[in-house]
């Protein structure tokens, strides 16, 4: 089978090329603590050894800064940098990776007086004097806030399609063209709609795809499978994550996943059903990234998985959140939402929190909470009849 692939112009990463017709890249993201200089090399290294072309790192400080360096003089991967909401780390880290990822929505966390555009020709800046590609990275749960203001509630892909088309307008003005774009959502049908949207109006910019908070396997890699054989078999996409919830250490699962998923695509074994069940139960849970504050988030995910098994015949979505990054505002669309943090795990209905518990203690409360939303689902089936 052959794809006809957009085309999309070339970034260098690293030694490799994503865009203009090269191969697909599969990425990965470190689960060890940054810090933790020898776990992070030989997580980093597995990964390059199995097949990621671009291995990722969560900075958050300083000190994350300080183990970045010799993290970049013990291994080989070609790596990116993840930000988060603290910018000005850029011209700390850029010296030591290939890429550097910002988040649009996270840029409003830090020196509020300045605007976003300067905050983003300072990123563009450094990533440029130090030789980086940068991915703009739009996720459904951080968006601008002034652009979901513009539009109803139930419209959460026009405000992510805005931001990147407003980012990639002002990176191209800047006259820096090595940077890629990536639309993540948990849905999988809406991150092939924004995807789509958007090649059709930046098809010479390269597309990182990926099913955010897409969960454990095997619904996780099912996600994953459903949005990228509508992109890739339709010539979109550069590189490719599959983000999935799995104990440490257990990242090359990732790339094994990636590699047959783009295998089969480009083989024309197309395996998945055409969307994902939305008339069913609905577990979301991020990815357990370096950035998980309490490796207890792993087990409880199973565990939330595993206790809701009666509920599967309802369309009800639980969001189990590692970090603060993705916790606060990726938990805001789901039915319920467990934000984890280092000793309490924050229960949410929607968005409105339902107080802070112990993971020893935070199953009960779940389950209260999941059985009224199913009572409420029987009654109202019932009044239909």
């Amino acid at each position: 089978m052959t794809i006809r692939r957009n085309p999309t112009r070339p970034v260098p990463i690293g030694n490799i090329t994503i865009g203009d017709g090269h191969p697909i890249a599969v990425q990965s993201m470190t689960a060890t603590k940054t810090q933790d200089i020898d776990a992070t090399v030989a997580q980093a290294e597995a990964l390059r050894q199995r097949g990621a072309g671009v291995v990722r790192i969560a900075v958050d400080s300083t000190k994350d800064a300080e183990a970045l360096a010799e993290i970049r003089r013990q291994t080989t991967a070609n790596l990116a940098v993840d930000l988060q909401e603290n910018f000005r780390l850029a011209e700390l880290v850029a010296p030591h990776v290939d890429k550097v990822r910002y988040n649009p929505g996270h840029l409003y966390h830090h020196a509020r007086e300045l605007t976003w555009q300067d905050k983003v020709k300072y990123l563009i800046d450094v990533a440029g004097s130090n030789g980086c590609a940068v991915r703009i990275g739009v996720n459904c749960g951080s968006v601008d806030p002034a652009k979901k203001e513009k539009y109803a509630a139930n419209d959460s892909i026009t405000p992510m399609l805005e931001s990147a088309l407003e980012h990639c307008e002002l990176v191209d003005s800047l006259g820096f063209h090595h940077f890629v774009v990536s639309l993540k959502d948990s849905d999988p049908s809406k991150v092939v709609e924004v995807n789509k949207r958007f090649a059709e109006q930046r098809p010479d910019v390269p597309l990182h795809l990926g099913v955010t908070e897409a969960g454990m396997p095997p619904d996780g890699i099912i996600k994953t499978r459903i949005a990228f054989e509508q992109l890739i078999g339709k010539g979109i996409g550069d590189t490719v994550r599959v983000s999935l919830t799995l104990p440490n250490p257990r990242k090359p699962e990732e790339i094994d996943a990636g590699l047959e998923i783009v295998a089969d695509i480009q083989a024309g074994r197309v395996r998945s059903v055409v969307r994902f069940d939305d008339t069913k139960l609905n577990i979301i849970s991020c990815p357990s990234c370096s950035r998980v504050e309490n490796e207890a988030f792993v087990d409880l995910a199973a565990k939330v998985k595993e206790m809701s098994a009666y509920a599967q015949d309802y369309a009800i979505t639980i969001a189990v959140m590692g970090c603060r990054v993705n916790g606060p505002g990726e938990t805001d669309d789901a039915d319920l939402g467990l934000w984890c943090g280092p000793a309490k795990v924050n229960l949410k209905k929607g968005e409105e929190p339902l107080g802070a518990f112990g993971y020893d203690e935070i199953l009960p409360k779940l389950k209260a909470e999941l059985d009224a939303l199913v009572d409420a689902k029987k009654r109202m089936s019932t009044s239909t009849l």
